[in-house]
Formats: C-alpha cells, sequence, structure tokens
C-alpha cells in the first residue's frame, strides 16, 4: 500500500498545448469536471485553465480537484540564468496561490518538439559539457528557491531533449543537490527511449518528487523509431497512452515506488488525439487499471 499518494489526471488527454488542433473545442470545465467524475483528485495546469488564482480555485474546488504542479520551460543552457529565474519566481507564484507544491521544470534547449525533423539517432540534442555546468548550476539555484518556499523542483528527463535517457538522467542527478532538486519521473518517456521503467524507478527511488503515468504502444513505438518521426508525429499517432494499455511493467514500477517510499502525486499524463480515445473514457480506464494494479 501507499500512503499519502494522490490520483491526478493532466489535462494533455482532452486537448494539447503545443497541438491547438487536438481538442480545441474541448472546455477547461469539461476537463476538470470529467476528471472529478472519473475519480481524480487533482491536475496539472493546461493552457485553457483561468490564470486568475482566485477564478481558478473556484472552479477547481466546486469539483473536489486540486493543483498538482505544473510544467515550466527552462532554457539554462542557453539564456543567462536571471531571465530563467525570473520567470520561475512568477510561476512559483501562481502555484502557490493555487495551492500546488511542485514545479515541474523540463530543459528545452535544442528541443525538437515544434521541428519537422526525426528525434532519434544524430537528431537528438546533446548538451555540452559546459552546458550541463549551467543545467545543474542553474536547477541548483531554482531548486533552492523553490524548497525555501516549500516547493520540491522536479525535473522532467523528456523525449527530444537533452536529458532523454537514462544515462543522462543519471548525470543531472548526480550532479545536483539532492535537497533542492528531484526527479519527475515519467514513465512513458524512460520507455520511449527504450529505457527500462522499472530499472529508473529503482535507481531514481530516493529522489522522485513527481510522478507521470503514461504507457506506450510498442508497436506503434517501433514503427516511430522505424520510420523517423518527429515528437508530434509520434503523439498523432498514438504511440502514448494511458496505464494499462501498452507495454510498461507497472506492477513492477509500483513496487519500486513503494519500497522507495515515495510521496506525493501519481499523475495520469497520456497525450492522445481526443477525437480517437475519448478522454473521459480513457480516463476511467486509467482510474479502473490504477484501482486494481497500485490500490489507490
Amino acid at each position: 500500500m501507499f500512503n499519502n499518494v494522490k490520483l491526478g489526471i493532466a489535462p494533455i488527454g482532452w486537448t494539447n498545448d503545443d497541438m491547438p488542433q487536438l481538442g480545441g473545442e474541448l472546455t477547461f470545465e469539461q476537463m476538470i469536471s470529467e476528471a472529478a467524475l472519473a475519480g481524480f483528485q487533482g491536475t496539472e495546469v493546461g493552457g485553457k485553465f483561468p490564470t486568475d488564482p482566485a477564478v481558478l480555485n473556484k472552479a477547481l474546488n466546486l469539483r473536489g480537484i486540486k493543483i498538482a504542479s505544473q510544467w515550466f520551460s527552462s532554457f539554462l543552457c542557453s539564456t543567462p540564468y536571471e531571465e530563467n529565474e525570473k520567470a520561475f519566481i512568477r510561476q512559483l507564484d501562481f502555484l502557490e496561490a493555487v495551492g500546488a507544491s511542485r514545479i515541474n521544470v523540463c530543459e528545452l534547449t535544442r528541443c525538437l518538439f515544434a521541428e519537422e525533423c526525426s528525434m532519434f539517432g544524430d537528431n537528438k540534442p546533446i548538451a555540452t559539457d559546459e552546458e550541463w555546468e549551467l543545467l545543474t548550476t542553474g536547477l541548483n539555484k531554482l531548486g533552492k528557491i523553490a524548497a525555501d518556499r516549500g516547493f520540491k523542483l522536479c525535473f522532467h528527463h523528456h523525449m527530444a531533449t537533452v536529458v532523454q535517457t537514462f544515462d543522462e538522467t543519471k548525470r543531472l542527478m548526480d550532479n545536483t543537490d539532492p535537497r533542492y532538486v528531484w526527479l519527475c519521473f515519467d514513465t512513458g518517456h524512460f520507455t520511449f527511449a527504450k529505457e527500462d521503467a522499472v530499472r529508473a524507478a529503482q535507481e531514481f527511488g530516493p529522489r522522485i518528487g513527481h510522478v507521470h503515468l503514461k504507457d506506450i504502444r510498442p508497436d506503434r513505438m517501433e514503427t516511430a523509431y522505424k520510420e523517423g518521426y518527429r515528437f508530434r508525429k509520434a503523439v498523432l499517432e498514438g504511440c502514448f497512452t494511458i496505464p494499462g494499455d501498452g507495454c510498461v511493467d507497472y506492477p513492477g514500477v509500483f513496487e519500486a515506488l513503494r519500497k522507495a517510499h515515495y510521496e506525493g502525486w501519481f499523475i495520469v499524463e497520456a497525450e492522445q488525439d481526443p477525437a480517437k480515445a475519448n478522454p473521459f473514457e480513457y480516463a476511467c480506464m486509467a482510474r479502473d487499471y490504477i484501482r486494481r494494479t497500485a490500490s489507490i
């Protein structure tokens, strides 16, 4: 059994901030209403969410939903630290006002999210040693700011970025201060990078401060590698899905997280085309699977 673990679902199953054509007609109100109806306790901030904390809090409270965290795009490798810090503090202010305690940082220097090229092989962005120093030093500084305000900075390893693989994630963890920098552990991104999600959960368990639960359809992942998909095409072709609908060893992942005494949020985060994967239906399927598999 898990102690002090809450279950949420991200809005990306309803609407995709990077590809507005996906779920463009679906509203913020529909998303949080269906999340609550499916049995989830929280969500992450999406692009359609009200930017006024009072308005957002009222809508959430009506449905018994909390904000768990929010994505933050860092450019520590390529822009002055001070620019990153200013934006980071502004986002912390908002998250504090809506009662969150996690901020998920992803380094987007040279990321391939919007590029019309393959995210694999020689195209995959690689940080230089100098950039690694800027990244880890900057994260320590931002993490201390977050910790001093009661937040955990959780770094999100991610496909098509400079921190994608197990080894890259380990380098980042080994070279940042465990008091200030945690890991946003994503089962789907490790699996899509052809890493073992269970091994990663075991290795990084004590540093995991936030968890994203997404699954991978293995046949579609292999096609993505074979045909050299760009990142957004992988989403459109259904490579990602909800827990229990792919190849991730979730019993193994949950056992590793139990042994690490993980506390915090599990967030179902499966970017799909809502026209092909009905968000409410898939939310209910995910909720049932996690209840059966993790006893949450």
